[in-house]
């Protein structure tokens, strides 16, 4: 009689004593906060209570003397807050982790340890190669926030900034409006017995959503253009008073731009946001009225606009006061910070829980979504094809 040879040994086939899983351990991490040298950035990506939670977890932070002044935290908050301030910016880049609002320029990236991770904006329209050149010679885990997308989707950190926007275009328009600043001496809002003001609010994504939430809570009169059907009902949806919404059709547009006091631009598009209102359209304009154009960091879609500043926010053209600040968030720098904080905060105390950057990428894919760099090798097609480089799949490399 043959005998069947078994796949497993004697001893293997003996009873095993169980094995309890072990625990993931825990990393700490050492993380660096330079103070932003962006033009106008005012923003800083933690506030001291995100910080004191961090420190509470082990973790060491290094905070650039002065780095949250812009939003009006002082070195001794953070410095109470467990923190160790710092007046040397080497130092600073030094850290294993460094996070910033904006990208770095490329004399900061020359300060980076090789290997680091960074985590900042990345502001694609902006860069140049050799910001990713730069990046690829020093071997740098990058990470832009503006990219990662939450399990639901959704940008949480470029919703939450635009949200801000969305508010803040009424608050500014409201201010220009008024004699103090030039404008027609008119109230935003309604008032017994006084026609309300009329807006005209150009896009209805999370801007326009914002801005038009921001109008009707005042008392006036919305209209919503946008190409997007879906858009546009799941806005309606979203508002608790009936608005007027159509599809940008240049006769109907500018019909509501003759009448209107503000105009709220909030478009978006692929590379460019679309020019919808024609000089011509702005010619007819009431003198006086106010153009805010949020989509003007992807080009504007007013023709008439133009780039402008926090120091210096408004130009007027065919009597129409613009306003054209790339960087509304910033503006308001205490309340865009701590939204920024809330974000970050849960995702770096995660990485620690994870055992470190390495782990917590391999596992959560809201991380990797936001991943353009991985140890100097370039993840992200949008930015290999933007520029012409070689490029990896993020997904192939954490098999």
């Amino acid at each position: 009689m043959s005998s069947i040879s078994s796949p497993f040994t004697k001893e293997q086939l003996i009873p095993q004593p169980e094995m309890l899983e072990i625990k993931k351990q825990k990393g700490e991490l050492f993380i660096g906060i330079p103070k932003e040298t962006h033009f106008e950035e005012k923003r800083i990506s933690l506030t001291p209570d995100a910080v004191s939670a961090l420190v509470a977890h082990g973790h060491r932070i290094v905070i650039e003397t002065g780095a949250g002044d812009g939003a009006n935290y002082s070195d001794k908050e953070y410095s109470d807050a467990g923190a160790k301030i710092s007046y040397d910016t080497k130092e600073v880049f030094g850290c294993n982790i460094v996070l910033k609002v904006e990208p770095p320029s490329l004399s900061e990236i020359k300060m980076l340890t090789p290997q680091a991770v960074l985590i900042s904006a990345l502001q694609l329209k902006t860069q140049k190669k050799k910001y990713f050149e730069a990046l690829a010679k020093k071997r740098i885990t990058a990470i832009a926030f503006d990219y990662i997308k939450d399990e639901l989707g959704t940008y949480p950190i470029v919703k939450s900034l635009s949200e801000i926007a969305g508010i803040a275009t009424m608050h500014i328009a409201s201010e220009l409006m008024s004699n103090a600043n030039g404008g027609n001496g008119l109230l935003l809002g309604n008032i017994g017995g006084v026609p309300p003001s009329d807006v005209v609010v150009i896009g209805a994504g999370t801007v326009g959503e914002f801005a038009t939430k921001s109008a009707v809570g005042l008392g006036a009169r919305v209209k919503v253009f946008d190409n997007s059907i879906s858009r546009l009902r799941k806005l309606q949806n979203c508002i608790n008073s009936p608005i007027y919404t159509s599809t940008i059709q240049p006769k109907t547009l500018l019909k509501a731009l003759r009448r209107c006091d503000v105009a709220i631009g909030a478009l978006r598009g692929e590379d460019r946001s679309p020019v919808v209102v024609t000089r011509q359209m702005i010619e007819q304009m009431k003198d006086g009225a106010v153009i805010v154009d949020v989509s003007i960091d992807r080009g504007g879609c007013f023709e008439t606009s133009q780039v402008t500043t926090h120091s210096n926010p408004t130009f007027i053209d065919n009597g129409v006061i613009h306003y054209c600040v790339p960087n509304i968030p910033s503006r308001y720098a205490r309340t865009a910070s701590f939204s920024i904080s809330n974000i970050f905060t849960p995702y770096i105390l995660q990485i620690a829980e994870d055992g470190g950057f390495e782990n917590a990428a391999r596992f959560d894919k809201t991380l990797r979504s936001g991943m353009y760099f991985y140890h100097g090798i370039l993840t992200n097609k949008s930015v290999a094809d933007w520029f012409d480089l070689p490029y990896r799949d993020i997904n192939l490399l954490f098999l």
